[in-house]
């Protein structure tokens, strides 16, 4: 099958990437090579002939309605996805969250024999009360201009299945991790941190309760999804969830441990705007279809560790100098008030 992979440099569009190559499709990985992107996360595909790369954006509507037009299969991994740096500069995530989706629809919709496959969040739904799954139906109220960025998209691929006659599907999944993630995001920043015994920003009382889920068991669902048959119109949307449900501290007291760190090295900073309490997802739809998380979160954070810790110089190389700049402004002020 002839598949289109936007973000396929990032973390998870790397994953699903090489699994799609494995797995016999050709491959056309595009993507914009931004910060939070890196080549390494696809060099053992780079020189297979089912493999291209090519550089360029979901917003060149030109670009994305001419590389569609090859292709069956369109999977959008193509994201601005910190929630962090959206409350610095909530525009880029417009742009590409949203305005780039719309390019990907109008393509699609050009090239009607083309299947899409969107990669959305469970942030869509803000934060849930204790006790709380949300369904595939449960009710958008996003709190962060990154989810927010996120639930529009989701709005415009409605607006399309409904006023063109297209079908989409939507994955939500919870938080991925694994290795090759960017380090500006929760796990890989305290794991590199810690690496160094370096302080580990916590925000606020560290109970914001998030659901983890390693990136092989994505994968994993990603091709369930792709096997299923296709809906002739309209949206159907799947969630991703492992039920592994931990509070923020309990996490960066377990990357302490694994690296042989001090939990002294967690220091509690003042929160972030609107700092959701608690995610959960029902994946009890994608469950029924024989999907079920193989790695627990306990070994697939000492997975990740060893990771980071065996491969310095690959995750080293973000470590940029607009990278310092970020943190610096994100962190600086909350570590000296400490």
């Amino acid at each position: 099958m002839r598949t289109l992979v936007t973000g396929g440099c990032g973390f998870i569009g790397s994953h699903v990437v090489r699994a799609l190559v494995r797995d016999g499709h050709t491959v056309t990985n595009l993507d914009r090579l931004t910060y939070a992107s890196n080549p390494a996360n696809v060099a053992d595909v780079g020189n297979d002939s089912r493999h291209q790369f090519v550089e360029g954006d979901i917003c060149d509507n030109a670009l994305m309605r001419n590389l569609v037009a090859n292709h069956d299969l369109v999977l959008n991994f193509a994201a601005e996805t910190h929630v962090d740096r959206s409350l610095l500069d909530p525009g880029v995530f417009v742009r590409t969250d949203v305005e780039g989706v719309v390019s990907l629809l109008e393509a699609v919709r050009a090239n009607p024999s083309a299947v899409l496959l969107h990669m959305s969040t469970d942030e869509v739904f803000g934060s849930l009360p204790a006790g709380m799954e949300a369904t595939e139906e449960t009710r958008f109220a996003p709190t962060s201009p990154y989810s927010a960025s996120k639930a529009a998209a989701e709005l415009q691929i409605r607006a399309y299945a409904e006023s063109y006659g297209m079908a989409v599907t939507v994955l939500r999944c919870c938080n991925v991790y694994g290795p090759n993630q960017h380090i500006e995001k929760f796990i890989p920043l305290f794991v590199t941190r810690a690496l160094k015994a370096q302080p580990l920003p916590l925000y606020g009382d560290g109970l914001q309760e998030r659901e983890w889920l390693y990136v092989d068991d994505l994968v994993a669902a990603v091709r369930l999804v792709l096997a299923q048959p296709r809906e002739a119109e309209g949206v159907r949307a799947w969630h991703i969830g492992s039920g592994e449900r931990l509070p923020n501290r309990d996490v960066a007291n377990m990357i302490c441990r694994l690296t042989k760190q001090p939990e002294s090295l967690v220091q509690p900073v003042s929160d972030r705007p609107g700092h959701d309490r608690r995610y959960a997802l029902d994946s009890s739809q994608l469950r029924s279809h024989g999907w079920l998380p193989r790695v627990p979160f306990e070994e697939g954070l000492a997975r990740t560790v060893q990771w980071y810790a065996d491969n310095g110089a690959t995750w080293g190389a973000a470590e940029s100098a607009e990278f310092v700049s970020y943190l610096q402004e994100q962190y600086g002020g909350r570590l000296r008030a400490v």
